[in-house]
Formats: C-alpha cells, sequence, structure tokens
C-alpha cells in the first residue's frame, strides 16, 4: 500500500534509518511505533519495505502495524495512525540471515545513512535518527562504506562534503548521554595507542569548545564541563604521566580565558560520580569531556544502555542514535529492547525544538 498527500512545505519529517537489517535495528524500529506513537508521530524508516515487514512479523504485529510505502518523506506527516511509514530508498533486498556480517546489509545500511544525512543537509527531513549499523558489514561492502569505521565519520563526511570544506575543517564529537550523565570524547573508533596520541591541545580545547557551544544552545546557558584526566589519579602531579601538566590544564586554562566554565582535569575514576544527577544529588557538572571512547563510554553504559542516546555534536544537523550495537545473538528473536531507540527519536526532537 502506498500513500500520496499533499503537505505544507515548512513542515518536515523525522527519518529513522533502519540500520544493519541482520540486527535488531528493524525490530527496535517497530516497537518504537508500538510502544509510543505520539513520540514517532511524523517520523519515517528510510530503508526496505520488506526488511520492515520481516521485523513487523518477527514481533508478530502485522495486523497491528501494516507497513505503508511512501512516495516521498513529507507523506510521514499525514500518515494513519497505527502505521510504520517506509521510504523505500534502495533497491528492495534479498532475504538475509539474522545474525550475521553481510556485505549486502552493510551496503543496504550505509546507502540509508548517505540518503536520509543528504536529506538533513538539505532540509528535507528534520533529523536524523539512526539505528544501529555493523561495522565490519560496513566494510566488507567495500569503497566508499570501508572508509568509514562507524556513523559518526560517515556523517562528517557528507557535511564537509555539503559545505565544501576538508573534513578537518569540520570538527565533530560523539555524546553519549542518558538521563543522569553527559560524556563527550575527544576521540571516537580509534585504538587505544592512537587515542592516547590524540590527546594534543588542539583535540582538547576544540572539544571543549564544541561541547560548549553545543550544550549551550540545548541548555539555555553556559554549561558546567568537567575535563577528565588521561591517567590514574590525573597523573598525581606528573609521577604517572605528564598530559596533564603539559596538554590537558593549558587547554582548559585557555578555555576558562575564553569564558567557558570549565574545570580539570579531574581524575577520572571520580569524576563521572561528581557529574551524576540523581534525585538525592544535583551533579556538580552538566558534562563531562572524556579523553578516549571507552573511558567516557563505559560509565553512560553501566547506567543502562536501554536509556543512552549518542548525539554527534558540530554537524549542521540534528542526528542522533540509540546506545547500543546491532545485537546479532538476539536478531529476529522479537526481544530486544527498544528503550534506547524511543529515547534517541525524543532527544532529535527536542534538540529540533531548540534548534528552532
Amino acid at each position: 500500500m502506498k500513500v500520496t498527500t499533499s503537505l505544507s512545505a515548512d513542515r518536515q519529517a523525522l527519518a529513522i534509518t533502519m540500520g544493519d537489517p541482520c540486527g535488531i535495528g528493524p525490530e527496535i524500529i517497530v516497537k518504537s511505533f508500538a510502544q509510543d506513537p505520539q513520540a514517532t508521530r511524523g517520523a519515517f524508516v528510510v530503508g526496505d519495505v520488506g526488511v520492515l515487514r520481516r521485523a513487523v512479523h518477527a514481533l508478530h504485529v502485522a495486523s497491528r502495524w501494516p507497513v505503508i510505502e511512501l512516495e516521498n518523506a513529507a507523506e510521514a506527516l499525514s500518515v494513519p495512525p497505527r502505521c510504520i511509514p517506509v521510504l523505500q530508498v534502495i533497491p528492495a533486498m534479498s532475504v538475509l540471515p539474522w545474525g550475521q556480517v553481510c556485505a549486502e546489509a552493510g551496503k543496504a545500511a550505509g546507502d540509508c545513512v548517505f540518503w536520509a544525512v543528504r536529506a538533513a543537509l538539505k532540509a528535507d527531513v528534520s533529523a536524523v535518527v539512526t539505528a544501529p549499523l555493523h561495522k565490519e558489514a560496513l566494510s566488507a561492502a567495500g569503497p566508499p562504506y570501508d572508509r568509514y569505521p562507524g556513523h559518526t565519520e560517515l556523517l562528517q563526511a557528507e557535511a564537509a562534503d555539503f559545505i565544501q570544506k576538508p573534513v578537518a575543517e569540520v570538527p565533530v564529537r560523539m555524546m553519549l548521554a542518558n538521563q543522569e550523565l553527559r560524556t563527550v570524547l575527544v576521540s571516537i573508533h580509534v585504538s587505544l595507542r592512537q587515542a592516547i596520541e590524540a590527546v594534543t591541545l588542539p583535540n582538547v580545547m576544540e572539544t571543549i569548545g564544541i561541547t560548549h557551544e553545543a550544550l549551550r544552545a540545548t541548555l539555555g546557558r553556559s554549561p558546567r564541563i568537567a575535563v577528565a584526566g588521561l591517567n590514574p589519579h590525573a597523573g598525581e602531579g606528573g609521577l604517572f604521566g605528564r598530559e596533564e601538566i603539559e596538554i590537558i590544564s593549558p587547554a582548559v586554562a585557555l578555555a576558562r580565558a575564553q569564558g567557558v566554565n570549565v574545570q580539570g582535569p579531574i581524575a577520572p575514576d571520580t569524576v563521572f560520580m561528581r557529574a551524576r544527577r540523581t534525585s538525592a544529588h544535583e551533579g556538580e557538572f552538566d558534562v563531562v569531556i572524556a579523553m578516549y571512547h571507552d573511558q567516557g563510554l563505559i560509565p553512560v553504559k553501566y547506567m543502562g544502555v536501554e536509556h543512552g542516546v549518542n548525539v554527534t555534536l558540530g554537524l549542521p544537523l540534528v542526528r542522533t542514535s540509540p546506545d547500543h550495537g546491532t545485537a546479532f545473538d538476539i536478531a529476529g528473536q522479537g526481544i530486544a529492547d527498544a528503550s534506547s531507540m524511543l529515547e534517541a527519536i525524543r532527544m532529535a526532537r527536542a534538540l529540533v525544538a531548540h534548534r528552532a
């Protein structure tokens, strides 16, 4: 079934990419529509109709949540309730096995992201929420997909191409957030050795700046930023490393001189506890800048992957995603938790509202 309607040009739908079709992405998208029709109203899936229909059948909700094929993105704003609207942006896919790395799946997932980010850059959609893709499958798809370690790098490259700048001149950062903690990373998908090498004065300064600007727009005030140290006990005065003395402290001092509300370096084994917001503790900071991927992501994910959201800062568009992967081990079983996907959709809408 296809839907064709006309809508005012000043309204925009929210695009949700289907993710790797062999993973849980399609399932958690369907569950999100079923569990919170209000949050998903005006959203649509960028992907393959057949993949979403298979997910609907895996969840045994085919009779209650039919898949509707759209002609264009704007039609998502007026589809009937209790439907899964899908825009077919790739050739119809063959049926692929659940839970397996597959080059065809990687290419399909990548093409959906390419379409969605280009639509967002042209302001054809309000924001992009990306379901999980599998990095190995993306790489197996070959050029150009194998250039990108993940979503963040792909989005950065597309944004740079759109505004006709070198990628290096479009710096982005990953922020992981839940109801209790936000953390932004200096480096993302690199080895630990490369991550340590990435702790430079320009990189730390740039991360502080991107974080400050992004959260100031969201919070409506200057954010309280904490910067974690790299070494145990933040170097213990140089006993356990000099990065804090020679790089991180100078970066914090320069940022403070520019009017940024930032403190650090703070011992990484305590800074996240100090920033955590709970009913009993307001939290000393609005966000923690972590020096590398696992330093920042472990605390957020430990508090509950089901509520974590990945936000890409520094892009000329809104992009969020669930804070988990493709979960090949449970794909197709209908048991995947959609909470993080729903949080990503809600956060994307909130960020769009703040930009308006």
